[in-house]
């Protein structure tokens, strides 16, 4: 059974979760406020766990000028006794290269969640991207082969 006030603060988090993104609010202990020290983060542009996945959301948004995450239909399930959960939200993600030209996602988010002392947390944060519209990133994989 899901809390009203558990609710609320993972609607919060995920919006955190965006601004952080955004703002590119990388400022020490940016990630101990949302993310499990464990924490793994699943995106089209690959995987990541722990350290590791501070060091992959800096370098994804490095390859846009600005960005912007916009969520919609938050939906959580959590069990508050046990402190664990999952949540599902769609996103919009607008992308703005450096020329100015958009790359524009629709996606879902998915996520597991862990209460720490702190609160809760994404012990897991995963992206799928339903719709693109625009100029994609060039992904690490073809970067490499436009190198060699």
């Amino acid at each position: 059974m899901t809390d009203h006030h558990s609710t609320m603060d993972i609607h919060t988090l995920v919006h955190r979760l965006f601004r952080a993104l955004d703002a590119r609010d990388f400022t020490p202990g940016w990630m101990d406020a949302l993310f499990t020290a464990d924490a793994r983060m699943e995106t089209p542009l690959g995987t990541a766990e722990g350290a590791e996945a501070e060091q992959a959301a800096k370098e994804a948004l490095g390859r846009y000028a600005r960005t912007q995450h916009v969520a919609s239909g938050i939906l959580a399930d959590v069990d508050a006794g046990a402190g664990r959960g999952s949540v599902s939200w769609n996103a919009l993600m607008f992308h703005v290269h450096e020329d100015d030209s958009v790359f524009t996602v629709g996606g879902i988010y998915e996520g597991d969640l862990r209460r720490t002392s702190d609160g809760w947390r994404f012990s897991r944060v995963s992206v799928r991207a339903v719709w693109t519209q625009g100029r994609p990133p060039m992904l690490p994989d073809a970067e490499a082969r436009a190198v060699s």
